[in-house]
């Protein structure tokens, strides 16, 4: 992986990008975006979801905080904490740190290799609690039965987890990364994407794994059952925002909070500019099979001003050998291997 680099060149603008105070972060009535020769908002540029602010509502809050309240979020945050504690792990004449050491002892990240974010998210000057608008409880609805059942029968969740490749996780094998999207997401590095944008297609690159999507403007959905990595997605002009329409997503798939999708779910995407530091994403996921209700959420893209690097990702190249590797030998050993409903996403 290239985290010390990425942290080096993309960390700085990040935080500066946080660190814009939340009226500088607010829209203007009379906002008006930059625009391409064709009249469109210009929604080029490299943009980031790294915040505190999380997909669901931590239990008490409102949607939208005072400053006492984001301030009591952000110091309760690890990144923050660590930021604070562990400053000289990254002086390189401190030296190793003792082993078996708790955070950030041998075999934990760094805090230097981690930019989750480390300020709440600001929409129009709000404080956000959560990036989940509806429900109002900011909280992922109840899946139905059927959804349930679905879920269940990923071959994600099924077997040993040790029998092959298959019962691995996606980012495990280092196919997907479910803060690509959609819907867009967070993760614990590399928080960054890249817009692309002409008048006849819309390109969104995550820098994690750098996964693409590609959103042909007016175009339609294909006519086929192929399941793809993130979806069919089409898009349009409703005004000034761009909407995307993503159908026929991978049903072994995950997007932020978990989110999967059946067969006949949808995802639409919303892309707005509302100021010149910020694009606003909204989404809204309608997929009755899996989910009680649909259910909306709203994340900043703050600009940052460094271009994406190359994630090299490596797990699926050595350890996914090692894992089923191990797997042979507890079965010379009649050792019992468990998985399946065990495991986490």
């Amino acid at each position: 992986m290239t985290l010390s680099i990425l942290k080096r060149s993309v960390g700085a603008a990040l935080f500066a990008a946080a660190m814009l105070a939340p009226a500088a972060m607010a829209q203007s009535a009379t906002y008006e975006p930059a625009r391409l020769s064709s009249g469109k908002p210009d929604l080029h540029g490299v943009w980031s979801t790294a915040s505190v602010t999380k997909l669901e509502r931590p239990a008490g809050l409102p949607l939208v905080l005072n400053r006492e309240q984001a301030d009591e979020l952000e110091g309760g945050a690890l990144f923050n904490q660590r930021m604070k504690t562990e400053a000289n792990f990254v002086d390189p004449k401190t030296g190793a740190p003792e082993k078996g050491k708790a955070l950030p002892g041998v075999g934990n990240y760094d805090v230097a290799y981690t930019d989750p974010g480390a300020h709440v998210a600001s929409v129009n000057g709000e404080l956000r609690s959560s990036f989940i608008v509806y429900p109002e409880n900011g909280k992922i609805p109840a899946m139905t039965e059927e959804g349930r059942k679905l879920r269940a029968a990923m071959p994600r969740r099924v077997g040993s987890g040790f029998d092959n490749p298959e019962e691995r996780g996606l980012s495990e094998r280092c196919i997907i990364i479910g803060n690509a999207g959609p819907p867009l997401g967070q993760y614990l590095y590399n928080n960054n994407f890249q817009i692309v944008q002409t008048d006849s297609h819309l390109m969104l690159m995550s820098e994690m794994i750098h996964d693409v999507r590609i959103a042909p403007i007016g175009g339609k959905h294909r006519k086929d059952d192929l399941a793809q990595w993130h979806g069919d997605s089409i898009a349009w002009w409703d005004g000034d925002t761009l909407v995307v329409e993503t159908r026929a997503i991978n049903a072994t798939q995950r997007g932020a909070g978990g989110t999967f999708l059946s067969k006949d779910g949808k995802m639409i995407e919303r892309f707005s500019r509302i100021n010149d530091n910020q694009i606003l994403y909204a989404f809204e996921v309608d997929d009755p099979t899996v989910y009680s209700t649909t259910w909306k959420g709203e994340i900043p893209l703050n600009r940052i001003e460094q271009p994406v690097y190359e994630f090299a990702c490596h797990e699926g190249n050595y350890g996914m050998y090692n894992i089923l590797l191990g797997g042979r030998e507890n079965d010379r050993k009649g050792r019992e291997q468990t998985g399946g409903e065990s495991r986490s996403e």
